[in-house]
């Protein structure tokens, strides 16, 4: 168990600095296609400003597009007590609490850090889970939680979109200016085309990737809370049963949530924000605590 965690952190920290090697390599080809050694600190600093923004408010962003409405104990004692006790016993503050009116079953958790934590479920979740399960759900969503995992989930993303801006801009360049380009820079041109087409996509895997070895930290750190993986497995198994996908489906904030809130089969598994649930099940019941 201790061994997984630690190995999935350390996979996280080398596909993060991959991702910081594609986005320094990317803007050290453009500033040389476009001849402005400056775009380097220019980028740099506006890779910074972007990620500080989204890392200060995408919690309440992630919220509010997912219409998540904050409660308190009165409202749903069970769910209130579950989330208060696995939180004692992770050594946690109790985080705030919201619910989706949504029915598929499904939680997310978010917050920079533990004294700002956020768990939220939806209705479905809480109609179809027993006890143990729901236990075993919630302990994953602190994982998150305890784990930081939503400030690396949200660097990936703020990565991603500055990858992207700068591959867009590049590419309108290409094709509506730059008039006046040396004859003798064509290859490198072509090169920095070939790069601002492949760089999205190419961050848009490692973000992925990184989102994936997260939930497996948090199904580890889940069980290692309730001392009973079978309730998390057996969570999930109802939940492939029933289908995860919400009525309201936003890309954006997918990669937060316990499972695949995206409808998708097929192709589209490649670009999933989370590994398949049957080997996360598998993953789960041959854990030994």
């Amino acid at each position: 168990m201790y061994e997984q965690i630690a190995s999935n952190k350390r996979r996280t920290v080398i596909l993060l600095f991959v991702f910081l090697v594609l986005l320094w390599g990317f803007a050290w080809l453009i500033s040389k296609v476009l001849v402005q050694p400056d775009l380097l600190f220019i980028i740099g600093i506006f890779s910074l400003s972007y990620a500080a923004f989204s890392y200060f408010n995408g919690s309440k962003m992630a919220l509010a597009v997912n219409g998540a409405k904050e409660i308190q104990k009165s409202d749903d004692p069970r769910l209130w007590r579950t989330i208060e006790n696995l939180a004692i016993t992770d050594g946690l503050p109790m985080p705030k609490v919201y619910i989706m009116d949504d029915p598929a079953p499904n939680a997310f958790a978010t917050g920079r850090k533990p004294e700002n934590g956020v768990v939220c479920v939806t209705t479905g979740l809480l109609q179809i889970m027993n006890d143990a399960e729901l236990q075993g759900v919630v302990a994953h969503e602190l994982g998150h939680v305890k784990n930081y995992d939503i400030r690396v989930n949200t660097l990936a993303f703020a990565l991603v979109g500055v990858i992207s801006l700068i591959a867009d801009f590049f590419l309108r360049w290409s094709f509506f200016g730059g008039d006046d380009r040396d004859s003798n820079n064509q290859l490198l041109i072509v090169l920095a085309i070939v790069a601002a087409i492949l760089a999205p996509l190419a961050a848009t895997l490692l973000q992925l990737s990184i989102s994936r070895k997260r939930e497996y930290l948090a199904d580890a750190t889940g069980a290692l809370t309730t001392r009973y993986p079978e309730g998390l497995a057996d969570a999930l198994e109802k939940i492939e049963q029933t289908g995860s996908p919400l009525q309201k489906q936003n890309t954006s904030t997918a990669h937060m949530f316990f499972v695949n809130p995206l409808k998708g089969h097929g192709l589209l598994n490649l670009f999933s924000t989370h590994p398949p649930i049957e080997a996360r099940i598998a993953a789960l019941r041959e854990m030994k605590l």
